[in-house]
């Protein structure tokens, strides 16, 4: 993917910075580790003929170190290169300085491909549970495919019809998953496994007083709130506005 941002050319500085901290911010934001982040400065013999500076964003692959998005300026190259080969004037008319200007062009450029693979080798892994090694993928919960499983503790005594109301109406604003099969640890198990960051449990008690379990993967505490607080629970966990 190929951003072509212009900015005035005494302003390049500012905003080449500009995008090296949003590029960052929105790497940790979809759960990489600032850790296992780090830049790389190409130096100048190295560049390309077109760029002015260039910068990568790499991070520690179990393989090692490798390149997510690259940051280039490319300087005024590209619309002085275009303008004269194709004879039209490709030059921008600023109205409050009143100045005609080439912009300069600041190119971040990152692969969808290798920012997943990140995301995924950074989720993945092991811990023991109860005596178990419990597999999991600890994805930010913003970008988990699941945001919550709900589960009824047993399918008798009217907890399953709940527990499937329950789930459908988190549905119409949330990636859920409903189940029922099997013992609670093994359901939360799958979850785990599917890097589901929230488990609702319907249970007798929810009959009563119509409170639920809330369970979180990453640190297996468990919390009882009020059915119609989930919703604004999970909205607070999951939300998507600074990405």
């Amino acid at each position: 993917m190929e951003i072509e941002f212009f900015c005035k050319e005494q302003d390049e500085a500012k905003w080449f910075e500009d995008w090296q901290g949003k590029t960052w911010q929105w790497y940790k934001d979809v759960g990489l580790s600032e850790g296992r982040l780090r830049w790389f400065e190409h130096p100048k013999e190295s560049l390309a003929h077109y760029s002015k500076r260039t910068v990568d964003i790499e991070y520690e692959f179990p393989f090692g170190w490798g390149e997510l998005q690259g940051i280039a300026n490319r300087g005024t190259f590209d619309l002085t290169a275009h303008s004269k080969h194709s004879g039209k004037d490709l030059s921008f008319f600023d109205p409050e300085t009143k100045e005609r200007l080439i912009p300069t062009v600041i190119e971040p450029s990152g692969g969808v491909d290798r920012t997943c693979l990140a995301i995924l080798c950074e989720a993945y892994a092991e811990d023991q549970v109860e005596g178990e090694t419990r597999v999991v993928m600890r994805f930010a919960p913003r970008i988990a495919p699941i945001k919550a499983g709900v589960f009824p503790l047993v399918k008798k005594d009217g907890l399953a019809e709940i527990a499937r109301a329950f789930e459908r109406k988190l549905r119409r604003k949330f990636n859920t998953f409903y189940d029922q099969g099997g013992a609670i640890g093994r359901r939360y198990r799958r979850m785990d496994e599917a890097g589901t960051p929230y488990c609702v449990t319907i249970d007798y008690e929810t009959k009563e007083n119509e409170t639920v379990t809330v369970r979180d993967r990453d640190t297996l505490g468990q919390v009882r709130m009020k059915m119609d607080e989930v919703a604004g629970w999970l909205t607070d966990r999951v939300a998507l506005e600074s990405i």
